[in-house]
């Protein structure tokens, strides 16, 4: 069981982190190195020896290995990143990066997303070195640099260069799950990542004839591109179900004493109210239009001119995808990926799942556990490279009328104090277990 020290030290770690800057602007501008020398000197004090690596100077990654009680357990990778997305001081009530306690609430860019669960891994770690604690299976931690962008420098480096460090790791849990969803009619839901749509961040090139403004031109690069960005803004995808979201949608339904009709899914999610939020992004492919570059002066039509397009795609939707934004475009915009990784989906039907739906459930009797699919995407998806199944495991207890998701990358990100002592006590539990 957690103890008193590593509630109050829960509090403490993740004020630290966030007092490191690392603000991941994008194009390598990071540097994670402090935050994870931090991480690092809490790791050893425990014992184990962390290796911190780079694959460029400052984007740091902590990993480390603790040996469980049974030699013959598959390992349980534990990861958290180091970074986080960039804030403006002057919009927020707080400076972003003072990691301040108040009221009961610790401030600050990371406080949600994710300092606060790299917190609780290493609060219950060194809770385990003061009371002499093991977990029956090898627990490999990691703290990774560069989520908030491409992965290169962190998980995606970790997966390619360094594989032998997760020998052994079939499952994961990582960012974005077992958090407080308050469905507004009493009912408090938690769910827990068992999938991720796929990302695939495409650039639109339209080609056409340059010339002069004021001529007539049926070749405009700029036309094009406009209507095609306008065909994929206005496309009504298909409905699409994984096994994972039916299984939402399934235990959804009869916490709510709703006949389960995946026939009809649109009239479902609207007898669910607010908790259909929790689903409705994750029933279908997505993209949209949210960059557009062209021209260089008013009076000239540019030849070229780019668009960007932010697409998702689900767990055996990339062919349909493609294939899609193959007639969307059209013969005169060219579409390629700007970024792209895989969809993923774990077993909800797995041992860990229902270890997870225990641990939650001890803490929170009230809790109703559900499956979902996460309409974005973590670091699992790397790491799911080297064969291991990610679930999306960061616990909190939140307050009604706490918008936990407004406030990832959002103004004013901040994390109650209780909602940490939750989560520790919630990850020691899992992890004894798991």
């Amino acid at each position: 069981m957690a103890d008193a020290h590593a509630l109050d030290e829960v509090v403490r770690l993740t004020s630290d982190l966030i007092r490191f800057d690392t603000g991941n602007r994008g194009g390598g501008d990071c540097r994670e190195r402090p935050a994870a020398e931090y991480a690092a000197a809490l790791l050893a004090d425990t014992g184990v020896e962390p290796a911190l690596l780079e694959r460029t100077p400052g984007r740091t990654n902590v990993v480390a290995r603790i040996e469980g009680s049974d030699p013959y357990a598959d390992a349980l990778l534990v990861h958290g990143h180091l970074d986080v997305v960039p804030a403006e001081a002057a919009d927020w009530s707080v400076h972003p990066f003072s990691g301040e306690v108040r009221d009961g609430v610790v401030w600050g860019r990371g406080a949600v997303d994710m300092k606060n669960m790299d917190a609780m891994i290493l609060a219950v770690l060194r809770a385990w070195s003061r009371q002499g604690v093991r977990p029956r299976r090898d627990l490999v931690v990691a703290f990774t640099a560069d989520e908030e962008a491409s992965a290169v420098d962190g998980s995606g480096f970790l997966a390619d260069r360094h594989p032998e460090l997760f020998e052994g790791c079939t499952e994961a849990i990582g960012e974005s799950g077992a958090f407080t969803f308050h469905d507004g009619a009493g009912r408090q839901i938690y769910p827990v990542g068992a999938g991720e749509r796929g990302t695939g961040w495409l650039k639109l090139t339209a080609h056409g004839r340059a010339g002069h403004g004021s001529k007539v031109n049926r070749d405009n690069a700029v036309t094009r591109l406009a209507a095609a960005v306008t065909r994929i803004g206005e496309h009504a995808w298909p409905l699409r179900l994984t096994p994972t979201v039916s299984a939402a949608l399934t235990e959804l339904a009869a916490l709510y004493g709703i006949e389960t009709d995946l026939s009809d899914v649109d009239g479902l999610l609207e007898k669910l109210g607010p908790a259909a939020a929790l689903v409705e992004a994750t029933v279908r492919n997505s993209a949209n239009p949210t960059m557009l570059d062209a021209g260089y002066k008013l009076n000239v039509i540019p030849g070229t001119a780019v668009g960007y397009v932010d697409g998702r795609y689900l767990p055996g939707g990339e062919e349909e995808f493609r294939a899609t934004l193959d007639a969307l475009t059209g013969p005169d915009v060219d579409w390629e990926f700007a970024h792209r990784e895989v969809a993923l989906q774990a077993p909800v039907d797995a041992p860990l799942f229902a270890r997870m739906r225990a641990a939650v459930e001890e803490f929170a009797p009230e809790g109703h556990v559900v499956p979902y699919c996460m309409s974005g995407g973590t670091d699992a998806k790397q790491f799911s490279r080297l064969g291991i199944a990610g679930y999306g495991f960061a616990p909190l207890k939140l307050p009604p009328g706490f918008d936990y998701q407004a406030l990832f990358h959002g103004v004013d990100e901040r994390v109650p104090v209780d909602a940490l002592h939750f989560g520790v006590r919630v990850l020691d539990r899992l992890l004894r277990t798991a």
